[in-house]
């Protein structure tokens, strides 16, 4: 399983960007799909996740500002964001979970840098 993210960047404060992220390889599309971001000096905090079924959950921090959706068909996950903090500076990354066997795959992390 591969996961490839896209879709970073520099952005100002009160701005928007949207995340991509595309899963190939033998991806599970029962698994529950998300992003993470990590931040210098930081644990790695879930940001948000969606189920199969688009059940969704978000870090109180970002509610109502951030948005998960998936393509089932498509094996993708995007995460639009509105409203940048610089707090929401980070290194994002795609997560694919399958929950049958309890195991985490991971995408290459991509910058998101909220500055003036």
């Amino acid at each position: 399983v591969q996961l490839q993210a896209s879709g970073g960047g520099l952005v100002q404060p009160g701005g928007s960007l949207r995340l991509s992220c595309a899963a190939s390889g033998n991806i599970f599309s029962g698994g529950v799909m998300g992003w993470y971001r990590q931040a210098p000096g930081k644990q790695r905090e879930l940001v948000a996740k969606i189920t199969a079924g688009s059940d969704t959950s978000y870090a109180d921090s970002v509610k109502g500002r951030f948005t998960i959706s998936r393509d089932n068909a498509k094996n993708t996950v995007d995460l639009q964001m509105n409203s940048l903090k610089p707090e929401d500076t980070a290194v994002y990354f795609c997560n694919a979970y399958d929950w049958r066997f309890s195991v985490d795959y991971w995408g290459e992390g991509t910058q998101v840098t909220v500055s003036s």
